[in-house]
């Protein structure tokens, strides 16, 4: 804390409380409630609760208004509950496959069993500025809908059943890799990033924790940075698909499944050429991506990242950032680049008085060498 800047803590109160003056904005201006940022700011929600590693709408919706819009401090604020919780029971694996389905598209296949559901996306919109948004805040909700003539599905949530591209179609052919998975989890427990330090090398499933819960900006670059040549990984989207799936606990005094209810997620699996090696023929592999609420640019990104990071696993040279597990999970959590960018704004006069008073000696140590070196030279004159 600033406890050495003059004024001290009662200077300390008056930043807290000019902060919250800021944070309010003008009396005049009616102010945000939590229900409005979780239903109108619903992407930056989503993001707050898949970095912080908790879905809760209503508490993400808190962080962002306290947070007066700083996602990455939201998440810190999010973070900073969440250690504060029991944990009761861990649920089991998800089934993606039983996903009440939004949005499901795919750049693989037009025509899919089930269809393509467009959903909520801004991948139409013509990224021009609504200003019917500055008038009756309804935008686009004022137009009529028109009939739907195309083969898509409309924007409805939709519980057909959609087998998947990739292990549905690709896999029928033997073109995708299959995936090794445990016989049991007792010979591989699941790892969690949560409760559980850091060390390499890690496995797949924490990879995947880390890059869930890592800064959207990072992995995007890192995933860009692949599609760019550091990682020879040419990827195709096989699907993507945003809905809400079941969450069960199987507590052990009862013996059978409890759902304890629903999450919104967005998932996406990515198709990348594999050469083949002395053991696996020419194929296809995949890249993984999963996150809480409605994200496709993060989960996009960590999907390419993830299958960057399997390069070890394919035999492949790695020669890309994206493809060093170490460099990608040690630097890809946004709060602790924060902490470690941000600590150097607090005092550090001891360290810097030390650091002057060795530059200063050393510049008289130059001095004096340079003294010594020139009186020989006067001399011979």
């Amino acid at each position: 804390m600033y406890v050495a800047v003059k004024g001290g803590e009662k200077a300390i109160k008056n930043a807290h409380r000019l902060l919250a003056e800021k944070r309010r904005g003008p009396k005049e201006i009616p102010e945000l409630s939590i229900a409005q940022i979780k239903e109108q700011l619903s992407l930056s929600v989503s993001r707050v609760m898949a970095e912080g590693s908790l879905f809760d709408e209503d508490l993400a919706a808190l962080a962002i208004k306290q947070a007066r819009g700083d996602l990455i401090e939201a998440i810190f604020l999010i973070r900073a509950y969440r250690t504060t919780l029991p944990r009761l029971a861990y649920s089991l694996p998800i089934r993606t496959d039983r996903m009440t389905v939004e949005r499901r598209v795919s750049a693989t296949y037009k025509d899919l069993p089930g269809g393509q559901i467009l959903g909520p996306t801004f991948d139409y919109t013509h990224r021009l500025l609504d200003f019917d948004l500055m008038e009756t805040g309804d935008g686009n909700l004022s137009e009529k809908s028109e009939p739907d003539t195309g083969e898509s599905q409309d924007s409805k949530a939709s519980e057909t059943e959609m087998p998947r591209v990739l292990g549905g179609l690709l896999n029928n052919e033997g073109l995708i890799q299959a995936e090794k998975l445990p016989e049991n989890e007792e010979e591989h427990p699941v790892g969690d990033l949560t409760r559980e330090p850091l060390e390499f090398p890690v496995d797949r499933d924490q990879r995947l924790q880390n890059l869930a819960r890592g800064d959207e900006g990072f992995i995007l670059s890192l995933g860009y940075s692949t599609q760019r040549g550091y990682a020879r990984n040419h990827a195709f989207v096989g699907e993507i698909r945003l809905g809400t799936v079941s969450i069960e606990i199987l507590p052990p005094e009862l013996g059978f499944t409890i759902d304890i209810g629903d999450l919104e997620i967005t998932e996406c699996e990515t198709v990348n050429q594999f050469q083949g090696s002395k053991t696996e023929p020419p194929q296809f592999t995949r890249g993984y991506g999963l996150v809480f609420g409605q994200n496709e640019r993060k989960a996009i990104s960590m999907a390419l990242v993830d299958r960057a990071l399997r390069a070890k696993e394919m035999g492949e040279d790695i020669v890309a950032p994206a493809q060093d597990e170490e460099f990608v999970m040690s630097h890809s959590d946004n709060i602790q680049a924060t902490g470690f960018v941000e600590h150097i704004k607090l005092p550090h006069y001891v360290d810097f008085q030390a650091e002057l008073g060795l530059v200063r000696r050393m510049r008289e140590e130059q001095q004096d060498a340079h003294q010594q070196q020139a009186q020989p030279q006067q001399a011979a004159e």
